[in-house]
């Protein structure tokens, strides 16, 4: 099996080489990320300026390639270079990516690219905890999960969130929450005004959802699609 790996968290994310790792058991491993960190960049992708890619060293034992790009023209380019491949894996990212972080998860969009170009593909994403990450604990169940949704009739579009202390893996839905959006507004040395956008979750996640089992150790595995087609009211509507 042929896997590109891509991230958004930049080539030399620790998580983009315990990915690779933990994937090289599964096939060859070919990986191409972005030149420096994309996070939140949604599924942008480059059209008013070329694009270039260079081989990089990394690791042992795998190809890597660095993209002036985002993480979905990483994918492009590197179906581009490779021809053809058997799995998209995406991330580990730096930070979950649970709920509404699925719109705007660079890490996501990656593997959503992949699935546009017909390749079936998995994206990872871990809770911190304000240390440097390891993934150790998250390893063995990041191998898991590939060999299930590589064996059989399995979804062809799935986002992974992994917890600090995974025991178990659990099929969940996005769990879709309102929150308190607000701009900080603060000041740079210079004595200039800046601003951050933070938001707090308003309620609490319901039963079986990503977040719910993110709160109860397991390992999410939620699969999305791609049509943003509200069929409820389409069928509504036409009626």
């Amino acid at each position: 099996m042929r896997i590109l790996i891509c991230n958004d968290d930049g080539i030399f994310s620790p998580g983009l080489t315990a990915l690779a790792e933990v994937a090289g058991q599964f096939g060859e491993v070919v990986i191409f990320a972005p030149d420096f960190e994309q996070s939140a960049v949604g599924h942008a992708i480059t059209i008013k300026r070329p694009l270039q890619y260079h081989p990089v060293k990394i690791m042992k034992g795998f190809d890597a390639y660095r993209v002036n790009g985002t993480p979905a023209d990483c994918v492009a380019l590197g179906l581009y270079h490779l021809g053809s491949v058997d799995l998209v894996l995406s991330g580990i990212n730096l930070g979950s990516n649970l709920g509404s972080d699925i719109w705007h998860s660079g890490t996501v969009a990656a593997a959503k690219q992949g699935l546009i170009f017909g390749v079936q593909s998995i994206a990872f994403s871990q809770v911190l905890n304000g240390e440097e990450p390891t993934y150790e604990k998250q390893k063995p169940f990041i191998a898991e999960v590939i060999k299930l949704l590589t064996t059989g009739d399995q979804p062809r579009l799935v986002n992974v969130n992994l917890p600090e202390n995974p025991v178990g893996l659990q099929w969940t839905h996005q769990s879709v929450r309102h929150y308190n959006g607000r701009v900080v507004e603060g000041e740079d040395p210079n004595g200039h005004k800046h601003y951050w956008f933070a938001a707090t979750p308003l309620t609490n996640p319901d039963e079986n959802s990503d977040r719910w089992a993110i709160d109860h150790n397991l390992v999410s595995l939620t699969p999305i699609r791609m049509s943003l087609t509200d069929d409820e009211w389409l069928q509504r509507l036409r009626k």
